[in-house]
């Protein structure tokens, strides 16, 4: 079922929306190699506790933590612990806040030093590429708009592998709703898109193959061939106009820009 928002309730979630930028860029001012991921973790819960928020993901079906932490390899659902950030990490964070009632969901993968040019190509596709899957994100477009967007970008113009499993989704009162958003589809199919909906798009790139496997320990997702992955994630409200972008990543760029363990010039 689709559950569609009053302009009353995407002001509410707006609002956590936005809170999870400012817990990226709580985490983007600070990290630097040598940092352990649980360090980036505590800082992150404990900035959403502090204003007000509940982590999202924290015991969701288990989930041992308050953020998504997927490093190199890993694709999503890493969790952290000990593993220290090295230069030439990428490390994606997956953040997800409870305010209002509802929830706010957004991910984004950082380089950590200086890393390869072939890794700041990757950063930078994906990256572009959700926001060629937002320009389809309109009212009386379908879901498969956005999915063939990005596919065209990441898999057909650069070569990359789109990972099918993971999809994005609906957003709202629940972490999870309806409709799934691939990153891989058929233009003019799916749901079609209607005002008051929310989804949370969010291309999973590999550099190299699609496939991807499943650690024992029962989340952590990583890359068949073991080449890096990154993540973008935006929460977006349909509209009878342009599309409404509820998440930010303006704190997070200036974070990213200021701080000088982080590579940031590949935008």
């Amino acid at each position: 079922m689709i559950y569609y928002k009053t302009a009353e309730e995407i002001v509410l979630m707006r609002e956590a929306c936005l809170l999870v930028g400012k817990a990226h860029a709580a985490a983007a001012s600070l990290l630097k190699p040598g940092m352990t991921t649980m360090q980036v973790n505590d800082i992150v819960e404990q900035f959403i506790l502090d204003n007000g928020g509940k982590p999202s993901f924290k015991n969701y079906h288990g989930f041992p933590a308050a953020t998504c932490i997927s490093m190199n390899e890993a694709v999503v659902h890493g969790f952290p612990g000990e593993h220290v950030l090295k230069e030439g990490d990428i490390i994606s964070l997956d953040i997800g806040i409870f305010k209002n009632g509802f929830h706010g969901d957004s991910a984004y993968t950082y380089a950590i030093g200086e890393v390869p040019e072939e890794i700041k190509r990757l950063l930078s596709v994906t990256k572009q590429s959700l926001y060629l899957g937002i320009a389809k994100a309109v009212a009386g477009n379908r879901v498969g708009d956005i999915s063939n967007a990005i596919q065209e970008f990441t898999e057909k113009k650069h070569g990359y592998g789109v990972v099918r499993e993971m999809v994005g989704h609906g957003l709202g009162r629940n972490l999870h709703e309806d409709p799934q958003v691939p990153n891989y589809g058929k233009k003019g199919s799916g749901p079609k898109l209607k005002p008051g909906m929310v989804i949370a798009i969010e291309p999973m790139i590999n550099m190299g193959v699609k496939e991807i496997i499943h650690l024992n320990d029962g989340w952590t997702v990583l890359t068949k061939d073991r080449k890096p992955s990154a993540h973008f994630e935006h929460d977006v409200h349909i509209t009878k106009g342009d599309p409404d972008i509820l998440t930010s990543f303006e704190e997070i760029e200036f974070a990213e820009k200021n701080n000088p363990n982080l590579t940031w010039s590949y935008f």
